[in-house]
């Protein structure tokens, strides 16, 4: 007779299940995204943590196929918004139209209606989300905070799950807009896919230019995806560790007005401009949660939010003139401070 509790039981269960549905999806993906395992797990990480993703990454490696892959694995509604600089706001999320309607006597009734644009889907693709104007871009802001679109002065809430998955090329600059910090900040991880390897590719070229094209089936619907999403928030975290998740988010802080820059390096002092926001922290501790799951322990540890730490704070750390002029990047900052930070509370780094 077993010891433990009901509750137990089932929460153990549920973290099964959360398990094999998790690599049964990343398994599906796999039929047709080669390598890129990190990438597709990330990208994952925020589908059962409820978050957006941004990827970003040179055309042709992918980034719009493991968005497609994904959407293809689960049962949820599929959008697509390709971004472009003449698209308006009301491309994606709507417009009211005019329906008139001739009754009996011959006369014409006239009645408002709106009607819903791409982004009323579970699964939105913005791809090349930088191509569309700040103005553009901006439709998306509501959508991805608040899960709703406001048009004519009525809100209208969108179906759940919702996810944005964005794409965005880093190289080309001509006729691109970048991502406002505002909207940079509503993602929940930023993903850099890159090239493949020498047998990777030959693995690329077997399953595009043979006689057998891969698929994928649906293995997750929206009521378990929602399960999943909700198991995640009731995974414990010890003080000790959202502490460090805290830590580490005050360690993008350098000393300004803003700050005290108490727990930031002399590297974060030098060359960061702005850092993390609280939705960072938000981010950290609900990747640590998937983590610690997926590796089958009761709660999260400092390594999961190690982990995570990479794509939650990439997109959210703003660096100064001099990080341009001497080549610094926002992921060598963050590895600084995950290496430095002093996993004792007591300790302040520096």
């Amino acid at each position: 007779m077993s010891d433990q509790t009901p509750d137990v039981e089932a929460t153990q269960r549920a973290a099964d299940t959360f398990r094999a549905d998790f690599e049964r999806v990343r398994d599906q993906v796999g039929r047709v995204v080669v390598g890129q395992r990190e990438s597709v797990e990330d990208a994952l990480t925020c589908l059962f943590a409820g978050g957006h993703t941004l990827l970003e990454g040179v055309p042709g490696i992918g980034k719009t196929l493991l968005v497609r892959s994904i959407a293809q694995a689960v049962d949820l509604e599929f959008g697509r918004v390709q971004f472009t600089p003449d698209l308006m706001p009301a491309d994606i999320t709507g417009t009211t139209v005019v329906d008139e309607e001739v009754d009996e006597s011959g006369r014409a009734r006239r009645s408002f209606r709106f009607q819903r644009g791409p982004v009323f889907a579970n699964i939105v693709l913005a791809d090349e989300i930088n191509r569309a104007t700040p103005k553009t871009q901006s439709a998306l802001l509501e959508a991805m905070q608040e899960r709703s679109v406001t048009v004519g002065g009525v809100t209208h809430e969108l179906p759940a799950p919702f996810f944005v998955l964005a794409t965005q090329n880093p190289v080309e600059q001509e006729g691109t807009y970048p991502l406002p910090e505002a909207q940079l900040d509503r993602f929940f991880f930023k993903l850099r896919v890159g090239y493949s390897s020498r047998e990777e590719m030959k693995e690329i070229l077997d399953r595009t230019t043979g006689a057998e094209v891969p698929t994928i089936e649906k293995v997750l619907d929206a009521r378990g995806l929602l399960a999943h999403q909700a198991l995640v928030r009731r995974v414990p975290v010890p003080e000790h560790v959202s502490d460090y998740a805290i830590r580490c988010v005050l360690a993008t802080h350098p000393k300004s007005e803003l700050s005290d820059g108490a727990f930031a390096t002399p590297m974060v002092n030098r060359y960061v401009a702005l850092g993390a926001s609280p939705r960072a922290a938000q981010a950290l501790m609900l990747g640590a949660k998937v983590r610690a799951l997926l590796d089958g322990r009761p709660s999260a540890s400092i390594e999961d939010v190690q982990r995570v730490a990479l794509p939650a704070l990439r997109h959210r750390v703003m660096l100064n003139f001099e990080a341009s002029a001497e080549q610094i990047d926002t992921d060598g900052v963050v590895r600084n401070i995950v290496e430095t930070l002093p996993r004792d509370p007591a300790i302040r780094g520096g």
